[in-house]
């Protein structure tokens, strides 16, 4: 009995249907449909893994932003300028800064080369800039910016390279701020420094005069004794003297023997009476002399001795520069510039005595020059009042600068200074609530001032 085949057919759900009751339709039926699970299986993995690349995708996308935020709030925060250009010049990224310089918003400034905002008599050197250099170097420069209002201040910038992660050269980083705030950067801090360097020597001056002071002090309380002894010694051979040649007088007005008289020849008695008088008149300028200047180092301990009284400060210059000046043989050319009514709370004799001390050395400094010129000024400088008298001698050396005010320091000749008239105008100045300066004028001389506290 014959049979009549149907041939195979695929239905709509895809699956391969053939003659009922073939063994080998179904064998191929079943191996269609695992190889069309199989590929549903490999979807389904497929479709996860792109799930979870997404999740990571956000994820890190979600960092990225977080770091780009981070990067350009710290570019915003910088104060000074930042440039970012690419290797032909073409800017693109600023900071917050630049764009308060150049007056201009960000999106008028990205894509733009940078040298149209760049002075036009600094637009040439832009190119030192940019040119391509090892990693590790660093170009500087000044450059000014062209903004709508004219040329901006001086800018000082320094250029780095920038390469990408395969070591190519793509362009600068610029960052610069004003060469003015550098300056007085500079300037404070050189002036900090000095300032510093001042009060370090003072302290140790005060520290020395301080020790000096009170050795001094003693030395010439111990040798005031002997010299009152001096004193009164003096005095009384003074009078012994004038009663012995009232009597030698007398004796040779009477008749002496011719050997008696040979006597009085060969030692020339009338010589030795001539000479007594001058000779304890020498002795006793000497002892005044020695007296002085004790009194002079036992001001030295710097112990106020005297009430303070108003002084007026031009009265006290006009008088002490004559004193100062009319016994010198240099004729010296003197400047007066002084303020009037500036009056200041203290001993006058004592700053009188400052003074003249400072004018003494002045015209002393300018013995070898040809045409002697003193200044002398006083003005008030805020709650103070400044005096300073300057001159255009040879100067101090630096050598003795940090020794001038030490005792018993000169450079006069033997004879022609005790080395104590500095130190003692330092110490009366002190006294007054002042410090007295020494320094060399550019223009050649030397200038000590001091400031008092003005009279209220």
């Amino acid at each position: 009995m014959m049979t009549t085949e149907r041939p195979s057919t695929i239905d709509a759900t895809g699956s391969l249907s053939g003659k009922i009751g073939s063994p080998g339709a179904l064998q191929l039926d079943g191996e269609r449909e695992g190889a069309w699970i199989e590929v549903i299986r490999k979807m389904d993995e497929v479709y996860a893994d792109l799930l979870r690349y997404e999740a990571d995708l956000e994820s890190k996308n979600a960092a990225l932003e977080e770091a780009q935020a981070f990067i350009s709030s710290v570019i915003e925060s910088v104060s000074d300028v930042l440039i970012v250009a690419d290797s032909h010049g073409v800017v693109q990224q600023v900071n917050s800064a630049f764009v308060r310089i150049i007056g201009q918003p960000d999106t008028d400034i990205v894509g733009r080369e940078l040298s149209r905002f760049i002075h036009a008599e600094d637009a040439p050197r832009i190119e030192q800039f940019l040119k391509p250099r090892p990693p590790t170097e660093v170009v500087g420069g000044e450059l000014r910016f062209s903004t709508a209002a004219g040329p901006s201040d001086l800018f000082s910038l320094n250029s780095a390279g920038r390469y990408d992660h395969d070591g190519r050269y793509v362009g600068v980083v610029l960052t610069g701020r004003p060469v003015g705030e550098l300056r007085r950067a500079y300037e404070a801090l050189h002036l900090a420094h000095g300032e510093l360097q001042r009060a370090q020597r003072q302290l140790v001056e005060q520290e020395k005069m301080a020790s000096l002071g009170r050795l001094v002090a003693g030395v010439a309380h111990e040798l005031n004794n002997p010299i009152s002894f001096v004193y009164g010694n003096i005095h009384t051979l003074e009078r012994y003297r004038k009663r012995l040649v009232e009597y030698i007088d007398a004796v040779h007005r009477e008749p002496m023997s011719p050997g008696l008289t040979e006597l009085r020849r060969k030692l020339k008695i009338e010589a030795i009476l001539d000479d007594i008088g001058p000779l304890m008149d020498g002795t006793l300028e000497g002892a005044v002399r020695v007296s002085d200047i004790v009194k002079n180092l036992r001001r030295l301990s710097f112990s106020k001795t005297s009430e303070a009284q108003q002084v007026r400060i031009d009265r006290v210059l006009e008088t002490a520069v004559r004193w100062a000046t009319r016994p010198k043989k240099i004729r010296t050319e003197v400047k007066v510039d002084i303020e009037q009514d500036l009056v200041v709370s203290g001993n006058e004799g004592q700053v009188h005595q400052v003074i003249v001390n400072l004018v003494d050395n002045a015209v002393d400094a300018m013995g070898g020059v040809a045409k002697p010129e003193l200044l002398v000024a006083a003005f008030r400088d805020g709650s103070e009042i400044r005096i300073e008298i300057s001159d255009n001698g040879p100067g101090i050396p630096a050598e003795n600068m940090d020794r001038i005010f030490e005792p018993f320091f000169t450079t006069k000749r033997v004879g022609e200074g005790t080395g104590l008239g500095l130190w003692i105008s330092y110490g009366i100045v002190r006294e007054h609530g002042g410090e007295l300066h020494a320094e060399n004028r550019p223009e050649g001389g030397a200038k000590f001032s001091f400031a008092l506290p003005a009279k209220t």
